[in-house]
């Protein structure tokens, strides 16, 4: 089976070139269930790559063929406030694609595609879709839209007036399947494409993103791509083995003295029970404190940019530069 660039490095690349916009309308296309044509990709404040950007940096903004604005966002490293991150890039987007003094009504549609290679949240399925509805507290009916609305925004629910979110969590999944979603999810974890490949835009994705038809300079970035990717996922697993280690004894020990000299006081089981239960709290806090660091020091080492460490561990600049 011949070797495929994976899709991430392919967004910051190949992708922008107009002639391969077959292979993100293939995926738009099966993920919305609707034909998507893109009609051009878009800058805007969100795609600066500055180093400390602290600005959501968006791989991809596209507009289709209704004025729709894409987001796609992929993101490899592990981030508590992912989701605050994802409201943040709509947020900009839903402001920066209105004129002062323009109406509400001209508010464009926003879809937010994020394709994340880590367990975003806790679920059990690899495909999540949000909207926003709003609903009786009393009868718990759905607020709609009035006829007048539905004619003067042409939709027909309050829904589809607000930004959707699609989060791909493709790191679990690695079976293959005659489902087209199942086939891109497939493809985006394992960067393969059997065969059989038949879901939109894959025919695409193997005939451009062939690793052999890349030059010999972009091979070079490719593959240093990819140890960088390794190198932060080595720096995170060992980050949080070493702080659940240190979590877990902080906590054993603090709960044995806490619960000794409770239980004297108000009985030696129960004094027990709540200062292990109270000690594993704190030495969990601690072990998931004690992470941030280690992750910092691991990024240090591997050469990653200050502003990168900042926005995946949450430290502030001054405390990397401490390390």
């Amino acid at each position: 089976m011949e070797g495929y660039v994976r899709f991430d490095w392919a967004m910051k690349r190949l992708l922008r070139d107009k002639a391969n916009y077959a292979v993100l309308e293939g995926l738009l296309t099966t993920l919305l269930n609707e034909k998507i044509t893109i009609c051009k990709l878009l800058e805007s404040e969100s795609n600066q790559e500055e180093e400390y950007d602290k600005y959501n940096r968006v791989d991809i903004l596209a507009e289709d063929s209704n004025g729709r604005l894409l987001l796609f966002e992929i993101q490899n490293n592990t981030e508590f406030a992912y989701f605050q991150r994802m409201l943040f890039g709509v947020s900009k987007l839903v402001t920066e694609y209105i004129r002062r003094g323009q109406g509400y009504e001209n508010i464009r549609k926003v879809y937010s595609i994020n394709i994340v290679y880590f367990a975003l949240g806790s679920g059990t399925d690899y495909v999540y879709h949000g909207t926003t509805e709003f609903r009786g507290l009393h009868h718990n009916d759905l607020l709609n839209l009035s006829p007048f609305q539905q004619e003067k925004f042409q939709a027909e629910t309050v829904s589809q007036l607000y930004p959707e979110y699609y989060i791909l969590r493709v790191n679990d999944f690695n079976k293959w399947s005659k489902v087209p979603l199942e086939q891109w999810i497939y493809f985006l974890n394992t960067g393969e494409i059997p065969e059989d490949a038949d879901a939109p835009g894959l025919s695409e994705a193997r005939e451009h993103l062939k690793l052999a038809s890349l030059s010999k300079e972009e091979l070079n970035a490719y593959y240093r791509n990819v140890d960088n990717i390794v190198i932060l996922r080595d720096n995170i697993a060992t980050a949080r083995g070493e702080g659940h280690l240190e979590g877990r004894a902080e906590g054993r020990a603090e709960g044995r003295a806490e619960g000794l000299v409770e239980g004297r006081a108000e009985g030696l089981v129960e004094g027990r029970a709540e200062g292990l239960a109270e000690g594993r709290a704190e030495g969990l806090a601690k072990g998931r404190e004690q992470e941030k660091y280690t992750l910092a020091q691991g990024f240090k080492k591997a050469g990653i940019p200050v502003g990168t460490i900042a926005q995946v561990t949450g430290l502030s600049v001054d405390e990397i530069e401490k390390l």
